[in-house]
């Protein structure tokens, strides 16, 4: 059976360390230097919770695609 695996990035650039992606999913994402997200692994199943904090980041910081083939997940185009 395979599991579906996303690839996290956050945009160091972008992000804005508002915490909302740690509210979200606090075991995928940590808060680090400066106060910008990060996501705790590179490679992670897809869950909702990921889903949830990439769609609540006011700004887009973070990319979620799917570590197969590379194809971008969120943001939208």
């Amino acid at each position: 059976m395979s599991r579906n695996l996303w690839r996290v990035e956050v945009d160091r650039h972008t992000c804005i360390g508002s915490g909302l992606c740690v509210g979200s999913a606090p075991d995928d994402f940590h808060l680090g230097l400066g106060r910008q997200s990060q996501p705790r692994l590179e490679v992670v199943e897809a869950s909702d919770a990921i889903l949830e904090a990439a769609e609540n980041c006011p700004v887009e910081a973070i990319l979620l695609a799917d570590a197969a083939d590379g194809a971008v997940l969120f943001p939208p185009e």
